[in-house]
């Protein structure tokens, strides 16, 4: 799975995110350099994720335990 353009992000854990349209999957590069993609994300929910003001915290309240993520 190619890793579609990514956004450089301002925020203390995350380097950068993207996204997939035809599959609907968020990919979020870590500083630590770790790749996780959460799956079935709305494209307007990814756009909410990659303009926030926190880019981590937003992440941690509104992706976690509610779209499924993996390691890449």
């Amino acid at each position: 799975m190619p890793m579609p353009d990514m956004y450089s992000v301002s925020s203390s854990n995350i380097a950068a995110v993207g996204y997939d349209v035809e599959d609907q999957v968020v990919y979020v590069q870590f500083l630590n350099g770790s790749t996780y993609i959460y799956k079935g994300v709305p494209e307007h929910e990814f756009e909410n994720l990659r303009t926030s003001s926190s880019v981590g915290a937003y992440l941690n309240r509104n992706y976690k335990n509610i779209y499924p993520y993996e390691r890449v």
